[in-house]
């Protein structure tokens, strides 16, 4: 089968869980609806409400450093504005973050999970059109790019270190297959469609310790960076892409490269 698309995520709190999509509209010059629209900030990382720049990514909790959110069975709606989250099975808060009893239920409940010291708590970053992206302090533009992740390279990796690699670990929000393994990183600087959305890659993704965290498990099990490293050269897995032209994406739409653009 040629190149499609197998899965859309969106991850609408920084560092959580990742949430699928059987559809997603985007929109020219724009990343994923809801994705890293909230964010967890550390007490003392320089966030301040209205703030209007990109912060670097250890200025929050995340999963680099914070693998126990890996535990977490987390998803906002993103029409109520509820969070809700589970830990195997069980819900064990439901909680209103548009409403202030709301954010101090939820930002308790995350200081009991990293265990923080008394009186301390993580901030609900939240900035209207801003995203809480890795790459939000490169610009505004690279803020609103999306991510993709080839799952032919996923597997390409994994057989060669002789692991079974979840491309999940990658928190993309783009997932294509039947292209060539690593095909992604001649995308920088090329344009090619998904489904009747053109897109431009723009920066290969330089994969950091959040990857060597089990998607489900909330453990590390796997060094990803230095096992990438390793066997290619670089930790790159995966492509930011910029949305050039407005359209709805869905599984299974053709992933289609000119071939001017091979």
């Amino acid at each position: 089968m040629p190149g499609h698309v197998t899965g859309l995520d969106v991850h609408p709190v920084k560092g959580l869980s990742a949430q699928s999509l059987e559809e997603v509209a985007l929109t020219a010059g724009h990343g994923f609806p809801h994705d890293r629209v909230l964010a967890l900030a550390r007490p003392d990382g320089g966030y301040t409400p209205g703030l209007r720049t990109g912060l670097p990514k250890d200025r929050f909790y995340m999963l680099a450093v914070d693998e126990r959110l890996a535990g977490l069975d987390t998803r906002l709606d993103t029409a109520t504005g509820v969070l809700r989250v589970s830990v195997r099975g069980h819900e064990v808060l439901a909680a209103d973050l548009g409403e202030p009893e709301g954010v101090a239920e939820a930002t308790a409940f995350f200081a009991r999970v990293l265990d923080l010291p008394e009186g301390a708590r993580p901030l609900l970053a939240r900035e209207e059109g801003r995203r809480f992206t890795d790459v939000a302090k490169y610009s505004d533009a690279m803020m609103n790019t999306v991510s993709l992740i080839n799952v032919a390279s996923v597997r390409d990796f994994g057989e060669r270190v002789g692991a079974e690699v979840d491309p999940r670990r990658f928190r993309a929000n783009l997932y294509v297959d039947g292209l060539e393994p690593f095909a992604e990183r001649d995308l920088v600087d090329r344009e090619f469609t998904i489904g009747g959305v053109r897109l431009r890659g723009v920066l290969r993704t330089k994969r950091c310790a959040a990857t060597e965290v089990h998607p489900r498990r909330g453990r590390r099990d796997l060094s990803i960076p230095r096992l990438l490293m390793a066997e290619y050269g670089n930790s790159e897995m995966g492509v930011y892409a910029e949305v050039l032209t407005d359209g709805t994406v869905r599984p299974g739409d053709a992933v289609t490269i000119p071939e001017e653009s091979r």
